[in-house]
């Protein structure tokens, strides 16, 4: 691929991966890459800005284009939070001539005819974002692994863990999660989950035991399917709460889905979206894989314009 002014990149950073879409103006895709978490964090701006900037750069090495490419949009979990710009932008700003810095839900309204609806995601972290038609946003969730993302991986995989140690004490209700825990950590007693937890800083190391609660859950465990029922609820009071902070004007709402457990566990998808149409009417609803692709397509359209 020769080198054009009009190359133009996505970036969609979550709290397991980061990855790098690089596309031409025909929106045709030329180079991707991935790298750690880049899911934003009070003192971690370093570790964003290495994931990202190595993500582009192997992207572009891929697509045989050289930095700075014309536009870059970086979608962050957790960037909006105060200071969190100010610590990663600049660093970001020599990768391309135009950079845009948004929320990483944000990646996702290009789905959207008109960017009017709601995003609602659900992978290691969880955040429902929407916008109206007067261009007003709102948000609900997103509150990071240790004091929200309800219904997310983390927060399953954490809450799974919880009843474990609940159960291996007698405290709590006896559950299938407890030997399955044991078993998907090599582990002969329970004491020794402590250690598996305590001294792993990887969020993806505990989202990942949400497929031990689903598991248990799909084989009737009462203690897993009430924690598939709560994130489920969890997740649909978050889109609930953003539909009534925004100027729908009775209209049905056009949804997208995104992340790993809406995308990949249907039974839970159909959980959440019962719920949420129980609070409001549903227009058309999207499931998207890669937000970054679809991010990369909407800068695309624009350079071709």
């Amino acid at each position: 691929m020769s080198v054009s002014e009009h190359v133009v990149c996505a970036v969609d950073g979550g709290g397991t991966k980061t990855l790098a879409i690089v596309m031409d103006r025909d929106g045709i895709e030329f180079g991707r890459a991935s790298t750690g978490p880049s899911n934003y964090l009070a003192g971690e701006a370093e570790r964003v800005v290495t994931n990202v900037t190595a993500a582009v750069e192997q992207a572009a090495r891929i697509a045989g284009v050289f930095l700075p490419i014309d536009t870059l949009w970086v979608g962050l979990a957790g960037i909006d939070r105060p200071g969190a710009r100010k610590a990663i932008e600049a660093p970001l700003t020599q990768l391309a001539g135009e950079l845009r810095l948004t929320n990483d839900a944000q990646l996702l309204f290009g789905t959207f005819p008109d960017e009017t609806g709601i995003v609602l995601i659900a992978g290691t972290g969880s955040i429902a974002l929407g916008q109206d038609r007067h261009g007003q946003t709102a948000r609900s969730g997103g509150w990071g692994y240790l004091i929200g993302d309800e219904g997310s991986g983390y927060d399953l995989g954490r809450r799974g863990i919880r009843a474990a140690a609940k159960a291996a004490d007698g405290r709590g209700l006896q559950t299938a999660l407890l030997p399955a825990l044991l078993a998907h950590w090599g582990l002969e007693q329970p004491l020794q989950i402590i250690d598996q937890v305590y001294h792993e800083r990887d969020k993806a190391v505990i989202a990942n035991c949400a497929r031990l609660v689903f598991d248990a859950a799909d084989a009737w465990d009462p203690v897993a399917s009430r924690l598939v029922q709560s994130g489920a609820a969890e997740l649909a009071s978050a889109a609930g709460a953003v539909e009534q902070a925004l100027d729908f004007q009775g209209s049905a709402v056009s949804l997208v889905l995104a992340g790993s457990l809406l995308i990949e566990r249907e039974s839970y998808r159909h959980m959440v979206l019962d719920r949420i149409e129980h609070q409001f009417d549903l227009d058309e609803i999207h499931l998207v894989d890669e937000p970054a692709l679809i991010a990369a397509r909407s800068l695309a359209r624009g350079a071709g314009r």
